[in-house]
């Protein structure tokens, strides 16, 4: 083999190893050792439901403070792709949130040992799209659209099964999501902006329908509500397509329109060198130490 041949070789294997680290694999199982744990100042119940039309099984993991829960309720942070999400957290961080405010953790996941359901998640993370009959995704071409029927089930049947097991603050309420989950809390906040209190979007999908979000998002006045949008310096524009001069331009630009909107507090962090991938964690960790911990 060539010199030429061998550098060849070796920058693909780099350029292999650097996606698979960015892009997890399909088939990559969820982390449940945080659930195992019995000396952490949090406890784990688990819940499960089903969709409306019965193809989608979710699973919701309910992380209860070990602590009594404050006159008014415990504040709350639901977390989309919840499987992932639980992988997320370790004891370190719960500890520390133990000592601090406290919140109840709500992972809303589904009934698979996979970290990342993909076919049930565009499903119910991504909006309608107006005139369309049957929707497929862009990226994947499997069902999409269902992010309102999902919202219904997720204000009419999973909060209150969660509101049964422990008492909520109605006014510290928190959605948070990242990819297409960032996608479905940008769409909850531009049309049911009552349903939570604060909305933290990491690496949302901006560019799957941005005619689409730019029309919601001029629906929205005075929500009295806050907006995180998250970003990593490292992430690609799109999914796929070429890199693009401004990977950053759909994000920046959703920020600096929603900055004259009466009644929302807003705040855009960006994560320095992080890739699509690694922001899930660090967005998830970063909403913790913001609202619970500082």
């Amino acid at each position: 083999m060539t010199l030429l041949m061998r550098t060849l070789a070796l920058v693909l294997l780099l350029a292999a190893a650097g996606i698979t680290l960015a892009r997890p694999a399909p088939d990559q199982p969820m982390d449940t050792r945080i659930l195992q744990r019995q000396d952490l100042p949090y406890s784990f119940e688990t819940l499960d439901l089903d969709a409306v039309d019965g193809q989608r099984h979710y699973r919701i993991w309910v992380g209860r403070p070990r602590q009594p829960a404050p006159p008014q309720g415990y504040p709350s942070l639901w977390m989309l792709d919840g499987n992932a999400a639980l992988g997320a957290l370790d004891d370190a961080l719960l500890k520390r949130l133990g000592k601090g405010s406290a919140p109840l953790l709500v992972a809303i996941g589904y009934q698979t040992p996979l970290r990342i359901e993909r076919n049930a998640r565009t499903q119910d993370y991504t909006p309608r799209r107006p005139g369309i009959e049957v929707q497929k995704d862009p990226l994947t071409n499997v069902p999409s659209g269902g992010a309102d029927a999902f919202l219904d089930l997720l204000s009419e049947r999973i909060r209150p099964m969660v509101a049964q097991r422990a008492q909520l603050d109605e006014h510290e309420q928190t959605l948070w999501g990242h990819s297409y989950g960032g996608l479905l809390v940008l769409h909850t906040l531009f049309t049911r902006p009552y349903l939570f209190n604060h909305y933290a979007a990491a690496s949302p999908s901006l560019w799957w329908d941005e005619k689409l979000l730019l029309e919601e998002s001029a629906q929205l006045k005075t929500p009295d509500a806050s907006l995180l949008l998250m970003r990593g310096t490292a992430e690609p524009a799109t999914p796929q397509g070429p890199p693009a001069a401004e990977p950053d331009r759909l994000a920046r630009q959703m920020a600096e329109r929603l900055k004259g909107v009466n009644g929302l507090k807003l705040e855009y962090h960006s994560f320095d060198g992080m890739s699509h991938g690694e922001t899930l964690s660090a967005s998830l960790r970063y909403v913790m130490e913001t609202l619970y911990l500082r």
